[in-house]
């Protein structure tokens, strides 16, 4: 059994533990809840630019639809896959699974001999694709916790560049998709070609648009694209944030268990120190009124 010391510092050491621990909760739920605030802000701005191509795409058919992201290419041997994933550790199983379903893309998309090339926000999808012998076209880091559209452009625009060149057939995203602050579950999505979203249910107006409505759906197309990008990248901090906060409380808790178990071996330890102390107290008592 360990001495009555060090049980002492390594109560102390899981203390101190536990406390940063606690720390890191406090700072990712507040965290997590700007996130939210975040995905939920940009929800009308996305369901108004899905309702428009919806609109247009029912209204276009056949050679309208040529030449813009909604035409399925011939197959050009290369896939477009963007990973999103956070900087930092710390956040439980989330980072894992998305790499997870990241490699199983990839895997089969190799069987069928399609080559993926690879862009990635984030720092640990990165360092995932490097290590596995991806190549990585673009990345982008260090976004913070509220990026901007702008900041997330970048690599968009790479990828999409690659399909309107005949480069790609076709663009996929793997990210984290915030359910609920408990649940996070890997997505997989085709962004290009662009799945014709559903209209709503509500009678269809007749609109006069300026530019013609071919035109009109050529130059949206990109930006829709962009858009859900730029959600899945929000979605994947609030994500995040999410995780982090339920594994630093999961890891404050087990800190707290473990000083109180180390807290028992070392009562138990001291109240037989004690008992040895009486005993050999008790002993030389004796010896000397033998004596």
């Amino acid at each position: 059994m360990a001495s009555s010391r060090e049980i002492k510092r390594r109560i102390r050491s899981v203390k101190n533990v536990a406390q940063i621990t606690r720390a890191m909760e406090m700072v990712s739920a507040s965290k997590m809840r700007r996130a939210q605030r975040n995905v939920v802000a940009t929800r009308p701005y996305a369901e108004s630019m899905r309702q428009l191509i919806a609109e247009l795409t029912g209204r276009i058919v056949g050679t309208g639809r040529k030449g813009t992201l909604l035409e399925v290419q011939p197959n050009s041997g290369k896939v477009g896959l963007i990973v999103v994933t956070p900087d930092r550790g710390l956040c439980g199983s989330l980072i894992s699974n998305v790499q997870r379903q990241a490699g199983r893309f990839i895997l089969e998309q190799n069987n069928t001999g399609n080559q993926v090339e690879t862009f990635t926000y984030g720092k640990k999808g990165r360092d995932f694709l490097v290590r596995s012998g991806q190549k990585v076209i673009a990345e982008t880091m260090k976004l913070g916790d509220a990026p901007s559209l702008e900041q997330v452009l970048g690599v968009a625009q790479a990828a999409l560049s690659r399909v309107q060149t005949g480069e790609y057939s076709e663009v996929h995203i793997v990210y984290s998709e915030f359910v609920n602050t408990l649940v996070q579950r890997p997505a997989l999505k085709r962004l290009v070609p662009v799945e014709t979203p559903e209209a709503s249910g509500a009678p269809r107006l007749d609109f006069t648009y300026e530019p013609s409505q071919e035109e009109l759906l050529e130059e949206l197309l990109p930006r829709y694209v962009e858009t859900q990008i730029y959600q899945a990248v929000l979605e994947s901090i609030a994500s995040e944030h999410s995780a982090r906060m339920v594994a630093m409380r999961n890891a404050t808790k087990s800190a707290k268990d473990l000083a109180r178990e180390l807290t028992l071996t070392f009562n138990k330890a001291r109240q037989a120190a004690i008992t040895k102390e009486v005993s050999e107290i008790s002993s030389g008592a004796n010896a000397l009124a033998d004596g």
